[in-house]
């Protein structure tokens, strides 16, 4: 096992504080994250104006979806690596992270020239409004450049975090935030470089930290010593991988798909709509960062007990969980309804405009729910820490539904403040979903490893 020292042990110390030690760091890393994706979005918003803004955040739903394929991959994989870690099988651990890496470097390459190829052809098909189009479109292509990289360094973050190490990806997004920062000021402000500046400053902050987050993660492993060889690829434990990580991947993309087609009828209420919609997900963004942070604690401490026959410990860290995502969502819902406004003022200025109102109504309103978030992430992480994961991509799938046919149907009719009138709608019905399957105990005999 691995000779560092860590102030917490998933498998012996109590749950609440393996849960707390390890969700801390990954809650500070997906704020920075956050941090990391929306500067380009403050600063067009603050330094260029309210159309590049929108322009910005015409692609970000679309960048997302992209984001998310990465992710999900990751998070499955991630599920084999823990529960290697788990049973103690090391040298099949080491073998399990390399096999990944191999995989989404070779997808990351296939989908950036996919997108460089058709991202304008996507703009259209989500209805981007003229008066932004090129900027989305220069914004998207440079995007798709980095995408390997981006890739890279979110299933090399799924792998760390597998490892029950959360400190280093928080670390390694520290640096590249406040480089991300740097470079979108240099080039917007001292190089005017507008939409094009904000866009080749993530490419880089990209490439170097996925470059860094590599030479890391292999001195990491190192550090954990094996009795048998490993192998750099294995094709039969790949299948293994892929029978968890396609439904993980399908689901946050289908999800993020989702969101990219209520985008689309957002777009057509035209770019000022747009910049506040925009706007208000980014805040939201940054407000589910805390749960989503839990569900991904509560997926690793049930991949690595499960691994080591501790199902018991499951259940326990599961009831915790309820405990503080419900402390975290008055919190959350308390400073929204206080400082919503100033938030809102950091992309937009601050008075009567038709983009900051829709900022203001969609922070005020999605404040009052974000238990809901919560409940669902923590729910499905336990199912896919288990590897029971066609239950949470049902309830995922529900939840997309609801968002999509909702807004599609009624906005048109009631207005714009449809679009995330049903966030929340969608949010409870997946947390049903995955607790109904959650009580039914089947996640307990799903068989990922060989122990």
């Amino acid at each position: 096992m691995e000779t560092g020292k860590k102030r917490y042990d998933m498998l012996g110390d109590h749950p609440g504080r393996a849960l707390l030690f390890f969700a801390i760091p990954m809650i500070l890393g997906n704020l920075f994250q956050q941090l990391y994706n929306i500067t380009d979005s403050v600063v067009v918003g603050q330094f260029v104006g309210e159309q590049a803004l929108a322009a910005v955040g015409a692609s970000y739903a679309i960048t997302n979806v992209f984001i998310a394929i990465a992710i999900g991959g990751g998070n499955g994989s991630a599920v084999v690596v823990s529960q290697f870690l788990g049973a103690g099988k090391i040298a099949k651990m080491k073998t399990a992270v390399f096999t990944t890496l191999i995989n989404f470097l070779v997808i990351g390459i296939c989908l950036g020239i996919f997108g460089i190829a058709f991202h304008e052809t996507i703009l259209r098909l989500v209805n981007t409004p003229e008066d932004i189009f090129a900027d989305a479109a220069l914004y998207l292509a440079i995007y798709f450049m980095g995408l390997p990289f981006l890739f890279m360094y979110n299933v090399q973050a799924s792998i760390f975090n597998s490892l029950g190490d959360s400190n280093t990806p928080l670390r390694l997004l520290i640096f590249s935030s406040l480089l991300n920062i740097v470079l979108d000021l240099v080039f917007v402000i001292r190089f005017g470089m507008a939409v094009r500046g904000v866009a080749v400053a993530t490419l880089i902050a990209q490439g170097i930290s996925a470059v860094l987050s590599f030479f890391v993660l292999m001195r990491k492993l190192k550090g954990y010593k094996e009795e048998e060889t490993y192998r750099y690829y294995d094709a039969d434990m790949m299948v293994s991988m892929v029978r968890i990580a396609i439904p993980s991947t399908v689901q946050q993309s289908i999800v993020q798909l989702g969101i990219l087609l209520v985008q689309s009828v957002v777009n057509s209420f035209g770019s000022a709509a747009l910049a506040g919609y925009s706007a208000g997900t980014r805040i939201e963004s940054i407000c589910i960062v805390p749960m989503l942070a839990m569900g991904n604690a509560m997926a690793t401490f049930t991949a690595q007990n499960i691994g080591a026959g501790k199902q018991e410990r499951v259940k326990e860290g599961y009831r915790i969980c309820y405990i503080t995502v419900f402390s975290i969502a008055i919190g959350l819902c308390i400073l929204c309804q206080l400082f919503g406004g100033s938030f809102v003022s950091l992309f937009l200025e601050e008075g009567g405009s038709e983009a900051y109102s829709i900022g203001m109504s969609y922070v005020s309103f999605l404040s009052f729910f974000y238990c809901f978030m919560g409940l669902k992430t923590t729910t499905d992480g336990l199912l896919r820490g288990a590897g029971d994961v066609l239950a949470f991509t049902a309830a995922n799938l529900v939840n997309l539904s609801i968002r999509v046919i909702v807004t599609n149907v009624f906005a048109p009719i009631y207005g714009i403040q449809v679009a995330w009138m049903a966030v929340p709608l969608g949010w409870a019905a997946n947390y049903l979903i995955s607790f109904a399957w959650y009580l039914t105990g089947k996640w307990k005999k799903i068989k990922v490893i060989e122990r």
